[in-house]
């Protein structure tokens, strides 16, 4: 939906629920986002011959998500620490340099990627490009934070595992979940009881029109580009032995809206994620846990409210504001070119790219698929 097109008590409504749900700073970049995908500009604007020494972090992909999350959160945390905005979109890229005050803007990928005062990048663009533009960046020996998905294909998931094993940049993925702080609260509880765990998400997310990029077939569709959040949080949050894990697929017409996934996994615990797509949500995507593992019962809501039970005992966790983590996992990875126990490792990168990957094969053969470790699974597509 194009929110800039509607009625001004439409807008007025959204704005308000959104203070309530975000605060007024987050709100007031989200509106500023919704225009920065439409602007236009008659004369774009002049870069500047000199450059701040300090900014040293590139931005490829200056879509919504890099306007108004990588490009804010790092500005709010570490000041203008943004020294290059790119994306094929000269508008938008330009649109990022003003906001954020930038060194310089540019469609050319390669030119950023191969600035040496440029040692951390975030990749935010479409999502066949993510792979390409992370592999590139490693081959330089620099630092990346991939946008989910981080591969669209087995092929770009072994190359991109194969350039981490060679390179000395750091990388961090972008999912954001497990960072939240709800989410390190379930974890932690789960964590702390026995036995198999039984986990149950409903998500409600946005109807896309037909036409959206998201559904060319490079892109890899909403299961690479919306389910991965939740496929990679259920691996997550499997706290035994994961492997082998059996998905078995629940769709009708569509391989990748109004769909069911089912996980069974090697430790016996079973997770289930539905994903609906009808119409227009006017909070944004709406998702809820209910998880029962050992003793302790939980139930979340939004990223905002969460109960757990545990035997007699009843803890609640509201908070003012949803966190559905993108701060922290923006941060992190900042943090990351110092604190190298924040960077991914190659097997974590590749099961959970792999685990989305086989989810959408499942759902478009609508069969079961068994998979297996990154041991075993990725010296088996390596092979090929």
């Amino acid at each position: 939906m194009d929110y800039t097109k509607q009625s001004f008590a439409f807008k007025l409504k959204k704005t308000i629920r959104y203070i309530r749900l975000y605060g007024l700073s987050r709100t007031i970049i989200k509106v500023k986002g919704q225009y920065h995908m439409k602007k236009q500009y008659e004369t774009l604007p002049e870069i500047p011959t000199k450059s701040n020494a300090e900014q040293h972090v590139g931005l490829l992909g200056c879509g919504n998500f890099g306007f108004s999350n990588i490009a804010y959160y790092l500005n709010k945390q570490y000041g203008k620490v943004l020294r290059a905005s790119m994306d094929i979109n000269i508008n938008r890229a330009a649109s990022v340099f003003e906001e954020y005050k930038a060194s310089y803007y540019t469609d050319d990928a390669q030119k950023v990627i191969n600035d040496p005062n440029i040692n951390l990048l975030y990749i935010a663009s479409n999502h066949a490009s993510h792979a390409e533009y992370a592999i590139r960046v490693l081959e330089n020996n620099k630092s990346v934070h991939i946008e989910k998905p981080h591969a669209v294909s087995e092929d770009q998931l072994v190359r991109l595992c194969l350039a981490m094993q060679r390179s000395k940049g750091k990388v961090r993925l972008g999912f954001n979940r497990p960072n939240s702080k709800l989410g390190k609260l379930i974890k932690k509880q789960l964590e702390a009881e026995q036995g198999a765990a039984m986990l149950n998400w409903f998500v409600a997310g946005h109807e896309i029109e037909k036409e959206h990029w998201y559904f060319a077939p490079a892109e890899g569709g909403r299961v690479l580009g919306n389910l991965c959040h939740w496929t990679d949080l259920v691996y997550n949050m499997i706290t035994g032995k994961k492997y082998p894990i059996t998905i078995i697929p629940t769709r009708a017409e569509k391989s990748d809206c109004d769909i069911s996934v089912s996980y069974v996994f090697g430790e016996g615990s079973i997770a289930t994620i539905t994903f609906s797509a009808k119409g227009h949500t006017f909070e944004g995507v709406r998702e809820t846990l209910n998880a029962h593992k050992g003793n302790s019962l939980i139930e979340l809501k939004d990223f905002q409210k969460l109960r757990i039970d545990h035997i007699e005992e009843v803890k609640k966790k509201n908070l003012v504001r949803r966190d559905h983590g993108h701060r922290l996992a923006i941060i992190n990875s900042y943090k990351m070119l110092q604190d190298s126990q924040l960077e991914e490792s190659v097997e974590y990168v590749w099961n959970t790219g792999y685990l989305a990957l086989k989810t959408k094969e499942a759902l478009e053969t609508n069969s079961t698929v068994v998979i297996d470790d990154f041991q075993n699974s990725f010296l088996l597509e390596k092979s090929k």
